[in-house]
C-alpha cells in the first residue's frame, strides 16, 4: 500500500515537529517515528534553550559566543540566522503556553550556562526539552491534515532521476509502504548510541545521516562530536545526564580529595568550553587514580532539589542525595555537531530532501556547540525548512569552504584504502561487527583523545563490518529492523571514524593528541563526504 502526502516528516522531536506546524496549512503531513512519538532526543534536553531575550543581552552577543564557542568554524550567516529568528520563536513558544520558570517579576527566568557570557538560557525546571515537545505535541495533534505514524522503520530515501520523492518504510506491523511526497524532511535527532557511553536515548542512533548518505546527499563535518562532562558516573547505572545548568548554578567539580581542579586547566573553571571540560575531568581522574565528582553541597539543599527534580529523584533512586552527596560524573558522547549539510533553509546537495535539527549540518555549531544552542537550532530551522518545503525542490547552495573526500580516500565496495596504512584490503568475508563491538570501538578509538594509530584500527575494522553488514543485510528479510539499524550504525560510525582520521589537527570537540594544535593554515574547512566519490552502489 502507498501513501501519498504532499509532506513525509521524519522524526517527532523539536525541528520535526515545528516543520509539522508550519506545513499543516499548506498540504497533508506525514509524521514518521522510529518508536513512541515522544521518545526523541529533545525529551532528554534538560540544560534549557538559549535566546536572547534579556535586558543586558543581544543576538549580536548571543552569535559573539556561539562563534567563539564553535572555534572557528562556524557558518556565521547561519549563526546570525539562529540568534535573529530565536527571540520571535522563542516568544511564540511562549505564547503557546510553554511553562518556563520564571523570576520574581513573572518573566521567563534566565540561567548561565557554560562559555554563555550573560545569563540567556531558559529552563523548565530540568525538564526543558520535554515541556517544548510537549506544547509542540499538543498543537500537532489537534491538526487534521497531520498524521502520525509511530515505529515506523524508514529504510530507504527514494530517489528518482536525482530528486527525493518520498521514502520507502515498514510500518508497526512490518508491512512495506512507500510515502511518496513533493519534499522530505530528515528531523531524526543525533547519532550517541555510536558510542558505548552516551546521555542520549536508545533510538539516537544516526538513522538520518545514513539514509541521506545511502541516496546520495553530502554530509560534513562528522568528526566533531561533543562529550558532554558531567553524565552519572555510576556502575550498573544509566549514563544519565547531569546537566550543565548545574555548574551555571554554582555546583563544583572535585576530585577524590575533594579539591576544585578546573580553574588548573582553564580560566573560566567549572564553567569553560565542554570539550575542556570533558577534557580535564579525564586527565584529573588519571592524575589522581580517584573518581571526579560533581558537589552541590554548598548550595542551598531546597533550592537545589526545587530547581533539579529530576535529577535530584534520579540520584535518589541510586542512593545519592544531589543536594548533600558527591555525585560521580564523567563524560559521555552527547551531540553530533556534523550531519546532513544544508543550506540556511533545511535544503540539502538533493533537491526535495531537506534536513533540520541535530541530523543537519547548518554550521552553526561549528567544531563546538554552545550550551543550549541545539533547542533553539531545531526550532529556527525546523520552521525554515517548512517554508522551503513549499518551495518548487532545488539543490542547496552550498559554501565555498568545503572540502569533498578526494582520489586518496576512496573506499570501494570490497576494499579499503587509508593514508598511512599498508593498504591491504581486509577480508570481506569477516563477520560484522556487533552493535555492542562498534559502539566500544568508537568510544576506545575514536572518543575524546584520538590518535592515528587508533582511528587507522577502527577504520579498517569499520570499512570490513560496513560491507559485511551490507552484504548480510541483502540476505536478510526486507523488514528485519535489526540489521537495518545495524547497517545504519556502522554505516555513522565509519563516517565519523573516517573523518577523525582525516583532519589532522585539533579543534573544538576533535582533539587529535598526535595534532594537539589547531591549525587555521590547513584545516579551517569543513570536510565532506559523498557516496558518489567512493564509487559505492547506492543501497537500492
Amino acid at each position: 500500500m502507498n501513501l501519498s502526502p504532499d509532506f513525509v516528516v521524519i522524526g517527532s522531536g523539536i525541528a520535526g515537529l515545528r516543520a509539522a506546524i508550519a506545513l499543516a496549512p499548506v498540504g497533508r503531513v506525514l509524521i514518521l517515528t522510529k518508536a513512541e512519538p515522544t521518545e526523541s532526543n529533545t525529551g532528554y534536553a534538560q540544560g534549557g534553550i538559549a535566546v536572547a531575550l534579556g535586558e543586558d543581552d543581544s543576538p549580536a552577543l548571543h552569535g559573539a559566543d556561539t562563534i567563539k564557542a564553535g572555534d572557528g568554524l562556524c557558518d556565521e550567516e547561519a549563526v546570525r540566522v539562529l540568534v535573529e529568528q530565536g527571540p520571535p520563536y522563542v516568544t511564540e513558544l511562549l505564547e503557546w503556553g510553554t511553562r518556563f520558570d520564571r523570576d520574581e517579576s513573572g518573566r521567563p527566568a534566565r540561567g548561565r550556562e557554560a562559555a554563555h557570557s550573560v545569563r540567556r538560557v531558559l529552563h523548565a525546571g530540568d525538564t526543558t526539552g520535554r515541556e517544548i515537545a510537549r506544547v509542540l505535541w499538543t498543537r500537532v495533534s489537534a491538526l487534521p491534515s497531520v498524521e502520525t505514524a509511530n515505529h515506523a522503520l524508514v529504510t530507504e530515501v527514494l530517489v528518482e532521476e536525482g530528486s527525493v520523492v518520498g521514502v520507502r518504510f515498514f510500518d508497526h506491523l512490518g508491512f512495506p509502504r512507500d510515502a511518496r511526497a513533493r519534499a522530505t524532511l530528515l528531523a531524526t535527532g543525533g547519532a550517541g548510541h555510536v558510542f558505548r557511553e552516551t546521555t542520549n536515548p536508545p533510538v539516537a542512533t544516526g538513522d538520518g545521516v545514513a539514509l541521506a548518505f545511502h541516496a546520495g546527499a553530502r554530509v560534513a563535518d562528522l568528526e566533531f562530536v561533543q562529550f558532554h562532562p558531567t553524565a552519572l558516573n555510576v556502575r550498573g547505572a544509566p549514563r544519565f545526564l547531569i546537566s550543565e545548568a548545574l555548574r551555571g548554578d554554582g555546583a563544583r567539580l572535585i576530585n577524590g580529595a575533594g579539591e576544585a581542579f578546573m580553574t588548573r586547566y582553564h580560566p573560566d573553571g567549572d564553567l569553560a568550553p565542554r570539550d575542556v571540560v570533558a577534557r580535564s575531568i579525564v586527565r584529573e581522574m588519571e592524575k589522581t587514580g580517584a573518581p571526579v565528582f560533581l558537589s552541590l553541597s554548598h548550595l542551598d539543599p531546597s533550592y537545589v532539589v526545587h530547581r533539579f527534580p529530576t535529577i535530584a529523584d534520579m540520584c535518589r533512586q541510586i542512593n545519592l542525595d544531589l543536594a548533600k552527596d558527591p555525585i560521580p560524573v564523567g563524560p559521555a558522547a552527547h551531540y553530533i555537531m556534523g550531519g546532513v549539510e544544508t543550506d540556511r533553509w533545511g535544503r540539502t546537495s538533493m533537491p526535495g530532501l531537506f534536513a533540520a535539527g541535530e541530523v543537519a549540518c547548518t554550521g552553526v555549531h561549528g567544531a563546538n556547540r554552545l550550551a543550549s544552542n541545539s533547542l533553539l537550532e531545531g526550532l529556527v530551522f525546523g520552521a525554515r525548512a517548512a517554508a522551503a518545503m513549499q518551495e518548487t525542490p532545488a539543490p542547496a547552495e552550498m559554501s565555498a569552504d568545503r572540502v569533498v573526500a578526494g582520489a586518496q580516500w576512496t573506499v570501494a565496495a570490497t576494499d579499503h584504502q587509508s593514508p598511512s596504512t599498508d593498504h591491504r584490503s581486509p577480508s570481506t568475508g569477516h563477520r560484522p561487527l556487533t552493535t555492542s563491538e562498534v559502539r566500544d570501538l568508537m568510544w576506545r578509538s575514536v572518543g575524546l583523545f584520538r590518535t592515528r594509530e587508533g582511528m587507522e584500527d577502527a577504520v579498517v575494522k569499520l570499512e570490513a563490518s560496513y560491507v559485511a553488514h551490507r552484504r548480510a543485510l541483502d540476505n536478510a528479510r526486507a523488514d528485519d529492523a535489526d540489521a537495518w539499524k545495524q547497517f545504519n550504525l556502522v554505516t555513522v560510525a565509519r563516517l565519523i571514524a573516517r573523518a577523525a582520521l582525516r583532519r589532522e589537527e585539533s579543534r573544538g570537540a576533535h582533539y587529535r593528541q598526535d595534532f594537539p594544535e589547531r591549525d587555521d593554515v590547513d584545516w579551517k574547512v569543513h570536510l565532506v563526504d559523498h557516496i558518489d566519490t567512493y564509487g559505492e552502489k547506492r543501497q537500492a
